[in-house]
């Protein structure tokens, strides 16, 4: 559910941004329910891997408050370099706000000022209709669905979908 309030203002992470993005990221991952990612991960891991790991990170804030973050990094090397992975996260207060729809099109011009020529999400849980009905909107298609992939703490075993986008021009 959208509500009226301002876009919000994305800009590249500062590393002491990271005393604001921990507790969002922290409970993402706590919860458990839409990243594979061991929830007892330490503050100082998770440091590394959403702002150190990745070619660039992101936040989302309004009026100084920050409500969301993203990563943006090459999926694979080689020959499969130039496709970008992204991965959102919003605050639970700021959800239903519009922040993650504004983080992926914000994600989207900056993959191809980076010169990447697509978007693929290789891990989104089934269970995660709204990211699911997010990302369509948005012009992503499901490519491939990972059997079971995913142990969600209260479905039990549940697919996983892997999404892609072409960003580049049609030629």
């Amino acid at each position: 559910m959208m509500t009226d309030q301002a876009e919000p203002c994305i800009r590249l992470a500062r590393e002491d941004d990271f005393a604001a993005l921990w507790p969002i990221v922290r409970d993402v991952i706590r919860a458990g329910d839409t990243y594979a990612l061991d929830p007892g991960l330490t503050r100082e891991t998770v440091r590394d891997l959403w702002m150190h790991q990745p070619r660039a990170t992101y936040v989302a804030e309004r009026d100084g408050e920050v409500l969301g973050t993203y990563t943006l990094k090459t999926n694979q090397a080689g020959g499969g370099a130039h496709v970008c992975n992204c991965g959102y996260m919003v605050g639970e207060a700021a959800r239903g706000q519009g922040i993650a729809r504004a983080m992926c099109l914000h994600s989207q011009d900056e993959a191809r000022a980076m010169g990447y020529l697509a978007m693929q999400f290789n891990f989104v849980v089934e269970t995660n209709r709204g990211a699911i009905a997010l990302w369509q909107s948005l012009g992503f298609e499901t490519v491939g669905r990972l059997p079971r992939a995913f142990r969600h703490p209260q479905a039990g075993l549940v697919d996983a979908r892997v999404m892609f986008k072409w960003l580049a021009p049609e030629t």
